[in-house]
């Protein structure tokens, strides 16, 4: 064990999940924008942005394979990657004029959003259902701001916006992390 931690500190078992969790939910968010980026202004990275981005939901879902096995994580994985297509999606609409599918595809993703806030809270009552729900429809309604102002070509408006979004999502990595070293006091504090 590292001399620096102690049973009064965090364990070095957390600030690793801490790190990574963090990670996963930063790369969220960046390759997010990249995307939006891409798909606003018809960039031939388009296609690498998005697969990259879409292994982020793998990637999100794999930290949870340790504490919740392999069937909750995929399930996990495949909500975030539902939430991120959509998104998608949204911009695309949004780019081509459609206000009507833009609607419906928001609706989609509040409604998936309610998904992954209730699936957290299902697999850890140390995560608050209404807590993280407030939280990730936060980070549903400033993601939407942030495509809004790039596809109007906005981009002090949009960097803006994404310095919130980042520290939305710090704080949505934090709140996992908290709940399943609460769930899980003996993998953290040996």
């Amino acid at each position: 064990m590292n001399p620096w931690f102690n049973s009064s500190c965090i364990s070095e078992q957390e600030v690793r999940l801490k790190s990574s969790m963090r990670l996963v939910w930063e790369q969220h968010v960046y390759w997010t924008r990249m995307t939006i980026n891409s798909i606003a202004f018809n960039l031939p990275d388009l296609d690498f942005n998005t697969a990259r981005l879409l292994r982020n939901a793998t990637d999100m879902g794999n930290l949870l394979k340790p504490y919740y096995g392999n069937k909750i994580a995929a399930k996990f994985s495949s909500l975030i990657r539902e939430h991120l297509v959509i998104a998608a999606e949204i911009v695309k609409a949004a780019k081509a004029g459609n206000q009507i599918a833009v609607a419906a595809l928001e609706r989609r993703w509040y409604a998936n959003g309610e998904e992954i806030a209730e699936f957290l809270n299902r697999i850890n009552p140390f995560i608050s259902l209404n807590e993280f729900r407030e939280m990730f429809f936060e980070h549903l309604a400033l993601t939407t701001k942030e495509a809004v102002f790039i596809l109007q070509g906005d981009f002090k408006s949009s960097i803006a916006v994404f310095d919130k979004i980042e520290l939305e999502a710090l704080q949505m990595a934090d709140t996992i992390t908290n709940g399943i070293v609460e769930q899980f006091p003996k993998k953290f504090h040996i």
